[in-house]
């Protein structure tokens, strides 16, 4: 099979091929065929997920994967949300995005966070019964920057079980941790039912 991944992020790219690398899929992004940015224009990651699915599968005629992914912090009332990537305006970057973060959690005790991953998979542009899987990683919002790995939110992102930031993780134990890995270990179960 044949199957787009709809994002041009180069860090969330590389996580979803290692995720899905033992499967008998080959697989390209949505720049391998030209398309640019698609705009997230809905209210809620499923919605926002689908948009870019349909649109890729669209354009391309194959079976497309899309996610929509963020930080929801507790005593943010679920922000940044689906406004994650820029929730600092414009020019959108993580750089000024986590320095926003800090700067509103600035004095509040209560770190309480998730990352949250929707993906969806269209067989074909038709497809009336697209799968969708959610992923939600648990941990807190450190007070300063820790680590250089990962990408976007992950050196503010604390993980408590392993007492570090996610940018601290190896690419492989982020792999297997993050809410993206969960939300693609489900779609991986539909798949191989589909691919068998």
């Amino acid at each position: 099979m044949k199957l787009v991944i709809a994002s041009h992020n180069i860090g969330k790219i590389a996580e979803i091929k290692a995720l899905l690398a033992d499967l008998p899929i080959t697989l390209y992004t949505q720049a391998d065929f030209g398309i640019g940015d698609i705009p997230e224009t809905a209210s809620t990651f499923v919605e926002n997920a689908l948009l870019k699915a349909h649109y890729v599968c669209e354009q391309t005629g194959l079976a497309t994967l899309a996610d929509d992914s963020g930080l929801e912090i507790e005593a943010l009332h679920g922000a940044p949300g689906i406004y994650s990537a820029r929730y600092a305006g414009e020019p959108a970057n993580f750089v000024n995005n986590i320095a926003k973060v800090l700067t509103d959690m600035h004095g509040i005790t209560d770190r309480r966070a998730n990352f949250k991953t929707v993906c969806v998979f269209l067989k074909h542009p038709k497809d009336p019964s697209p799968l969708i899987c959610e992923g939600i990683w648990r941990g807190e919002i450190l007070s300063v920057a820790s680590g250089s790995a990962g990408f976007g939110y992950d050196p503010i992102f604390y993980v408590p079980e392993l007492a570090c930031s996610a940018a601290e993780l190896s690419f492989e134990t982020k792999n297997s941790l993050s809410h993206r890995a969960l939300a693609l270990a489900h779609l991986k179960q539909q798949l191989q039912k589909i691919l068998t």
